[in-house]
């Protein structure tokens, strides 16, 4: 728009959109809209909220007119036969339209009392001007239907059509396509939209040119896409996965098997391409947009939404089948897994390499990480072929190193209390394969490289170890801010433990002071539900030692060793309880003896383990016997068609700290935290039903599986009894274990039960014990299920971690949902941060730019940045998901 006199014509055309009513569709002002602006910058800054706002509420006929005007030229352009052409059919007219969607459809979801409005203006089916009458009468756009300009012959210049939205969304696909516009001209094209998969990997072996007017307007058009999905934010968490979004369904049901995999294929693609090593300064979007990589944050997100997106099952839209999931469950190419492992691998990997920057506090190239674990987990889940190659080539190993690593980074930051439940849940979902349990037994020689947060001084064991002094660490460093998800935390091991061998002393020994710190009287009487954490303990315990006892020794000695703690458990009260609690107090006192890190009042205070980077090595990998059909297709596979499509967590209620500073956003769907289900053996879970069974997501949400309503009870307002005790003392699984501390210490002398570290003799008479009166159970699966309330938890924090990352693309006013009335989660507004050098302010604007500026031309080598930090909007709001 350049000129100020442009501008300002511009702005007194919204101002008469609220101060006029019912103006005219044949009006030649609505060209304004599509004309004048000559940047997306334009229309947010000129169309403010407090616009969009006061003709919603004032003129909302107006606003009607705006959106069929720019949709109807949006859609005239669409099948122009020059567009895109300068002088015929610009493409700035396209854009715009787009931008001005992008601006106004928020403030129209926004306001509930006009649901009932949106559904019939947008969903409804049209009766629509004939192309061939529209261009014969000129008129400004070909949904007009004024009588002037009709003649008396009215049925054969109209048509039924389908309805706004969904030409809408089909006009916006098409787009993404289009020769000129997002692709370049192709060889043998019959139309414009070729459907061309936009970079080589997964469908497509030929890498395809492209440039950066390409890719932004690709931005821009799924900017738009991922906008009408948005719609998803105004919605509570209980309420979004029963009713759902309708521009959402639309999109995934589509049944054209070309569209989706073109689409599915181009943003996944896009993604797994991105290299955070390739941009020279880590904090260059602050400096400068880089078309790449906003269109690496758009395709992302439009890939997270579509593939995680349960099709509700009171839909009226045709079948009930998310085929974007669909299809990516049929992937099946060793070599296609190994694009998508490296892609996801890169990218997760960064904050390891290096984690030091020359600007501190402008690290971002971790800034995909949240998407990107999303991502693996929805894989994982959904395609069976997937779980075998990484298990198969060890790549597993890598991702569960990471995992830990941004659950231990983020596990006391409020605003990534999310991330780090996804990792718990991620890893869950990993162990109850047979095949996971067993790799862990392989050693872990990397770990001296990790960074100090995940390393451990001193570690010689295998990936089991690591995995099992990790889980310790999280559980008793994060100042009780994780208890939600500890039930999930000991799913995971005991859903490997009957597979684990060879455990080193140390793993050993944690093991048993997590069992000592659960089994104090400070942790069981602390709430209702605890002792059901010592529970699945002792099992994990038992499990061990019944199915590898000759390959544990150090375990089994250091069960003996505790033999004192874990006899008590058989006369515990509570009064012992009381008096033990009452003890421990006095010695604390009077000695200051350290808290248990389990206890309530050791949450508050505990401290660091000392733990000291980039990921193990990488590894060379190979495959075998993963079934493979042929040449690519996604999709030529029949097999299973509908099985293997998720996993179901039951969610279990949970308290969040509310003294999270007031910078941060936060999800209010902290009762949904899900949870696994009590251990089923292999059996069982082959009997329950298909649509039951773990890895078995389907699309309706009344199929995913049961969820609780009572869950944990974490509030100060319970009062142990001796009843309640008795309830479940007695089925605490204890057999295996005091059988062992029988059997095993009296075969021992008593020097070798205190000599630390143990001697090889003595192990060796451990393994040579021969214990009776044990049976090995049946390895128990504690699955991890989806329900309504955990699916609402997952659409919450991707929709945090979208609207935070909008924040730090687009600053002020270029954002598309800031200031508007969510209700998916809490957003709350912090004060603006001061100057600094990439934020310059007032007199030292000019200057600061230009040394930004310079620096952006600096080659920064080797310092890619840091691991994510919370974002910030230019208005100082950030998001937080608890």
């Amino acid at each position: 728009m350049g000129a100020s006199d442009s501008k300002l014509v511009f702005k007194q055309g919204i101002f008469r959109l609220s101060e006029e009513r019912h103006i005219s569709a044949e009006d030649p002002y609505w060209t304004s809209f599509w004309e004048l602006p000559e940047s997306a910058e334009d229309v947010f800054s000129l169309f403010s909220p407090a616009d969009i706002r006061r003709t919603r509420d004032n003129a909302l006929e107006n606003l009607e007119t705006l959106i069929l005007a720019t949709t109807s030229r949006l859609f005239i352009l669409r099948h122009h036969p020059s567009f895109p052409d300068l002088e015929l059919a610009p493409e700035r007219d396209a854009l715009n339209c787009i931008r001005v969607l992008t601006r106004i459809l928020p403030y129209i979801y926004e306001k509930e009392s006009l649901a009932a409005w949106e559904e019939q203006f947008f969903w409804a089916k049209r009766r629509k001007r004939t192309r061939k009458a529209a261009i014969a009468s000129e008129v400004l756009f070909d949904e007009s239907t004024d009588k002037s300009s009709r003649g008396d012959d009215d049925e054969p210049q109209f048509e039924e059509v389908k309805p706004l939205a969904e030409e809408l969304i089909d006009t916006l696909v098409d787009l993404l396509f289009f020769v000129d516009l997002t692709l370049p001209p192709q060889k043998h094209a019959q139309s414009k939209v070729t459907y061309a998969i936009w970079q080589s990997g997964v469908g497509c072996n030929t890498t395809v040119a492209t440039t950066k007017e390409y890719e932004s307007n690709r931005s821009e058009i799924l900017r738009l896409l991922i906008t009408m999905a948005g719609q998803s934010m105004y919605m509570t968490p209980g309420v979004l996965p029963g009713r759902g979004v309708r521009a959402l369904t639309q999109l995934c049901t589509c049944p054209d098997k070309q569209v989706v995999l073109s689409v599915l294929c181009s943003l996944l693609n896009t993604s797994m391409k991105y290299n955070p090593a390739s941009w020279r300064v880590p904090y260059n979007n602050l400096v400068f947009k880089d078309t790449k990589q906003v269109l690496v944050t758009h395709s992302l997100q439009l890939l997270l939404n579509v593939l995680l997106y349960p099709i509700p099952e009171n839909s009226s839209t045709g079948p009930s089948k998310n085929y974007y999931r669909h299809f990516l469950g049929r992937v099946h190419r060793p070599q296609d897994f190994q694009f998508i492992v490296d892609g996801m691998l890169r990218i997760l990997n960064q904050p390891l390499q290096e984690k030091a920057s020359y600007l501190p506090g402008t690290q971002t190239s971790g800034s995909f990480a949240a998407e990107v674990i999303m991502l693996f987990w929805e894989i994982t889940q959904c395609n069976k072929r997937f779980r075998a190659f990484i298990i198969d080539t060890n790549r597993v190993h890598d991702f569960v190193v990471l995992a830990l690593f941004y659950a231990l980074e983020y596990k006391n930051e409020p605003s990534r209390q999310g991330i780090v439940r996804m990792c718990a849940f991620l890893l869950q979902t990993l162990s109850v394969e047979t095949t996971f349990g067993l790799s862990l037994n392989k050693t872990f020689e990397g770990q001296h490289s990790l960074p100090p947060s995940i390393r451990i001084n001193g570690f010689h064991g295998s990936y089991a170890d690591f995995l099992i002094q990790s889980i310790y660490t999280l559980i008793t460093t994060s100042q009780g801010k994780l208890s939600a998800i500890y039930p999930a935390l000991m799913a995971v091991i005991n859903n490997v433990a009957p597979y684990i061998e060879k455990l080193n002393r140390a793993s050993s020994a944690v093991l048993l002071q997590l069992l000592s710190s659960m089994a104090s009287p400070s942790f069981l009487l602390a709430n209702e539900s605890n002792h059901t954490l010592l529970h699945s303990l002792l099992e994990s315990i038992n499990s061990i030692v019944e199915h590898k006892y000759r390959k544990n020794p150090e375990l089994v000695l250091a069960i003996v060793r505790n033999a004192k703690r874990i006899e008590a458990l058989r006369t515990f009260t509570l009064e012992s309880g009381q008096e033990e609690m009452e003890r421990r107090h006095r010695l604390r006192k009077e000695s200051g003896e350290p808290l248990d890190p389990l206890d309530p009042a050791a949450l508050r205070t505990s401290s660091e383990s000392v733990r000291s980077s980039p990921a193990p090595p990488a590894r060379t990998s190979t495959l075998e016997e993963v079934p493979e059909d042929g040449a690519f297709a996604i999709g030529d596979d029949d097999e299973d068609d509908d099985s293997d499509d998720g996993y179901h967590p039951t969610p279990a209620r949970s308290t969040t700290s509310d003294s999270a500073s007031q910078d941060q956003v936060g999800t209010s769907a902290d009762d949904a935290v899900p949870t696994q289900l009590r251990g089923m053996s292999e059996k069982a879970r082959g009997k329950m039903p298909v649509g039951v069974r773990s890895f078995s997501r389907q699309n309706s949400t009344t199929s995913l599986g049961a969820y609780s309503t009572t869950g944990q009870s974490m509030t100060g307002g319970f009062e142990p009894s001796a009843h309640w005790i008795e309830s479940w003392l007695p089925e605490l699984p204890l057999h295996t274990i005091l059988t062992i501390i029988q059997q095993v210490s009296a075969a021992l002398p008593r020097q070798a039960l205190v000599q630390d570290p143990p001697s090889p003799d003595t192990l060796r008479k451990v393994q040579q014990t021969e214990v009776y009166g044990i049976e090995s159970s049946p390895p128990r699966v504690h699955s991890f299920e989806w329900s309504p309330l955990a699916l609402g938890w997952y659409e919450s924090l991707l929709w945090g971690v979208i609207f935070a990352s909008e924040l730090q693309f687009a600053r002020g006013n270029m954002s598309v949902w800031n200031g508007t009335a969510i209700k998916l989660f809490r957003v709350q507004e912090t004060a603006a941060a001061g100057p600094t050098l990439t934020s310059p302010r007032g007199a030292v604007d000019a200057v600061g730019s230009n040394i930004v500026s310079r620096i952006g031309q600096i080659n920064l080598r080797g310092n890619q940045g840091q691991a994510p930090t919370q974002p910030q909007g230019g208005d100082g709001s950030t998001a937080r998901n608890a």
